[in-house]
């Protein structure tokens, strides 16, 4: 199995007791969105120096009005649009992907393509070689990403803030790496990515409930074996690339056994991707298993959607596609997965 190119992978309410039982608390008044985690949640972190130039910025189809599902969630919420908390690039200057890192005040989507939950070098990194070097993401992992934004904070959360953690994703797949190249057995892998779900957990409950976060929602893994990515793998290591996942997704579960039900919403990605697979028709998918990028070098030198746009699409019919590259959603998917957190939200009193 060989590890492709990819550009990588969750307000107080009022407590009124009356009579008659039928009281619904009214859903609370988020000021914020605050978003922790990876390129499905990143709002432009790398959108600078040849990245915007090609027309590029976020892990999706780019494109004027096209979001991805925090930006959708902040809209149906009111809030304010999400902004990257911290732009830049770490790679190569003679390909205008040397960017010096900038930091902006009152932006709170701290994710970044290629980060993981505590490993500083995720995929795109530099330090990883080869096209990592050209491409030189930042990789800040969410164990920094959060320390970053408590520091800035007071340390604190207010309590009015929606805190979003979506991670993983890149500790599979440099483990899918690291396990087709030899380098760690089948257990080790396991053992690897049951402890970076323990360590998500942990932020979750240390770093982030603790510090007074009271509405947190926490995304798991999607069936990452139904990406285009793992259906080029074959059968047999696409079984193995929906273990994994199934392995993440369930340390990351029992670690997070213990929260209070009322401040942590668990959503279930993965089998959401799956209803989506299975009934594609039904969510208005018109293909589920080709990205809607063309990710040929000639029009895509990152092969990654990152750099897709409207000026380099596979074909002209390709916007209700689930994928936007190899791993990544397009907006629609975007917006498909956006309406099933709403409805969660909603079922929890949080909208």
């Amino acid at each position: 199995m060989k590890l492709r190119k990819i550009g990588s992978a969750f307000l107080a309410t009022a407590l009124v007791s009356g009579c008659g039982g039928n009281f619904k608390p009214a859903a609370p008044l988020f000021t914020n969105m605050v978003t922790f985690g990876d390129s499905l949640s990143d709002v432009g972190t790398y959108q600078v120096g040849e990245v915007a130039a090609l027309g590029g910025g976020k892990f999706t189809i780019n494109a004027s009005g096209n979001k991805i599902w925090v930006e959708d969630i902040a809209t149906a919420l009111t809030l304010p649009a999400p902004c990257a908390a911290e732009t830049g690039l770490d790679g190569s200057a003679a390909y205008g992907f040397s960017v010096p890192v900038t930091t902006h005040s009152g932006c709170y989507d701290f994710a970044q393509g290629g980060s993981r939950v505590t490993n500083p070098v995720g995929p795109g990194n530099a330090l990883l070689g080869g096209t990592n070097a050209i491409s030189g993401f930042l990789t800040v992992p969410v164990d920094t990403q959060i320390q970053t934004y408590l520091t800035a904070n007071n340390g604190a959360f207010t309590g009015h803030e929606l805190v979003t953690v979506w991670a993983g994703a890149n500790d599979l797949f440099i483990n899918l790496s690291e396990l087709s190249g030899g380098l760690e057995t089948p257990n080790q892998a396991v053992a690897a990515l049951e402890q970076a779900a323990g360590e998500e957990a942990a932020y979750i409950n240390q770093a982030i409930l603790a510090n007074g976060a009271n509405y947190v929602l926490v995304m798991n893994l999607p069936d990452v074996s139904l990406t285009p990515f793992a259906i080029a793998q074959g059968s047999a290591n696409q079984a193995e690339i929906q273990q994994l996942t199934i392995v993440y997704n369930t340390a990351l579960k029992a670690s997070l056994a213990g929260v209070p039900a009322s401040k942590v919403l668990y959503f279930d990605t993965f089998t959401a991707s799956q209803g989506e697979a299975a009934n594609a028709t039904a969510y208005g998918l018109t293909n589920i298993t080709t990205p809607a990028c063309n990710l040929a070098p000639a029009a895509n030198p990152l092969g990654s959607s990152l750099i897709c746009s409207n000026a380099n699409l596979s074909g002209a019919n390709v916007l209700n596609y689930e994928y936007a590259d190899e791993v990544h959603p397009t907006p629609y998917a975007h917006a498909l997965l956006s309406k099933g957190v709403l409805s969660a939200m909603q079922a929890q009193g949080w909208y």
